[in-house]
């Protein structure tokens, strides 16, 4: 239990740092706060995710930094992929594309991103973690228990909130009927504007969010048979 408690207190400060990291790019290249991420709350599980897998996959053999760096690019690159795929199944929508990008695999991933998911998992195994769990390691075992139900609990309600916020989202966009993805795509974003702070939250973290069309084009052809004439 207290082990489960550690991984938990583990994965909420990652997330919390991965928003800390994911808000500051956005500040500086925006010069504006940008809650970024979906849920509602001051995190972005995709990063304590990616580094719990870093944990668990690499361990404590760190030695070697160049293996480091090259399987966090693969445990967080595969992570984002199936990301990107999971919720553009389940929303109908994708949420980034680096279709724009050099180097990158159907717009999900990209080697430029891909080089600082190394870099920071790198630096976080090799030098961030072992000062996390030095931490972790003052609380004692009640309080560490405590903390990670707390930290729980706040997460799942995160999630209930915004997967309601989300299927809202996903019903909107089915119900935009229509062939022009664009058309879709601007009603769509009128109507997250012009609700909720909840829904706004959405378009500003995700402003160049794709609605997935997949209407089928039938093409109706006609077979004229020559008639036959009688020849004399």
């Amino acid at each position: 239990m207290n082990l489960l408690a550690r991984y938990i207190i583990y994965f909420m400060v990652y997330s919390f740092i991965g928003w800390l990291i994911e808000v500051s790019l956005v500040f500086i290249g925006e010069k504006k706060f940008v809650n970024r991420g979906f849920l509602l709350g001051p995190i972005c599980p995709i990063y304590g995710f990616g580094f719990i897998f870093i944990i668990l996959t690499i361990g404590s053999n760190t030695k070697d930094l160049l293996a480091v760096f090259l399987k966090s690019i693969l445990i967080c690159s595969t992570l984002e992929y199936f990301t990107s795929l999971v919720m553009e199944k389940i929303f109908k929508a994708r949420w980034w594309d680096y279709s724009d990008k050099k180097f990158n695999i159907n717009g999900r991933i990209c080697l430029e991103y891909m080089l600082p998911f190394g870099i920071l998992g790198t630096i976080g195994l090799c030098y961030i973690h072992p000062f996390i769990i030095s931490l972790v390691k003052l609380l004692s075992s009640k309080l560490t228990i405590i903390i990670a139900i707390i930290l729980f609990v706040l997460f799942l309600i995160d999630n209930i909130i915004s997967f309601k916020v989300m299927s809202k989202i996903k019903t909107q966009i089915k119900k935009e009927k229509g062939d022009n993805t664009v058309a879709v795509k601007n009603k769509v974003t009128d109507w997250l504007k012009n609700n909720t702070i909840w829904y706004r939250h959405i378009i500003n973290a995700f402003p160049k969010f794709e609605i997935i069309s997949k209407v089928k084009k039938i093409t109706e052809v006609i077979k004229v048979k020559p008639k036959n004439k009688d020849v004399k």
